[in-house]
């Protein structure tokens, strides 16, 4: 697979999230929560590249499989930046802002701790996906926008939502918002991985997927 084909699947994950972002930001509640799972759906249904489907794999891989990770969740920022651009309105700007504002007021230390438990409920969702148990991944999204753990695909939207609005724009530059995304990205990676971390030489459920995955990494990053 090259890395044309690899990028626009990362940059597609990002648009579905983006339209996941949306409904809740539209309906919120419990309702625009479930709603939200349509984007995973699609992000599951057609194969794409989302980061945090994708970091169980990488776990102990070379250097090109963490490179590749990270041009995914390239993709994936610029498929959310793209949404936001088409579908910018004051009000959703101004919802996606609460959200960010309260990810910037706990501050990146939580935010990186509390995006841990929703890489866990990811590769759980996926692997059970995977499986063909949907319900894992119809109740694992409601359930870590219900307990507010950072998503860094979905908080790219809102990021990307929110700097559009120039009210928000002049008090919240990059340098303000970067320390709690990365901490929100290492957290989703670390929790796509807890099972991991929790059980050191346990092996994968999956062992060829993993490999399979890994190595369509690898021959992106050669292809570039």
């Amino acid at each position: 697979m090259d890395i044309l084909n690899n990028l626009g699947r990362a940059v597609l994950a990002g648009i579905c999230i983006s339209i996941g972002g949306i409904v809740y930001l539209k309906v919120g509640g419990v309702a625009g929560a479930v709603l939200f799972a349509f984007g995973l759906l699609a992000v599951v249904t057609l194969q794409l590249n989302l980061f945090t489907g994708k970091s169980q794999f990488v776990w102990g891989a070379d250097l090109r499989g963490y490179s590749w990770l990270l041009v995914m969740l390239a993709g994936n920022f610029a498929g959310c930046l793209l949404t936001a651009l088409a579908v910018y309105t004051p009000a959703l700007s101004e919802s996606a802002s609460s959200i960010i504002e309260t990810r910037l007021a706990a501050g990146p230390l939580r935010c990186g701790v509390l995006a841990v438990g929703c890489g866990f409920i990811m590769t759980t969702a996926v692997r059970g996906a995977a499986a063909g148990n949907w319900w894992a991944l119809l109740f694992g999204v409601p359930a870590f926008i219900i307990c507010g753990f950072p998503h860094c695909v979905a908080d790219a939207f809102y990021i990307s939502a929110s700097l559009l609005n120039p009210a928000f724009a002049q008090t919240h530059d990059v340098a303000l918002i970067l320390p709690f995304y990365g901490a929100a990205v290492l957290g989703n990676f670390l929790g796509c991985n807890l099972y991991r971390l929790a059980l050191p030489g346990a092996p994968s459920p999956f062992p060829a997927e993993a490999k399979n995955s890994t190595a369509q990494g690898a021959d992106a990053e050669k292809s570039a």
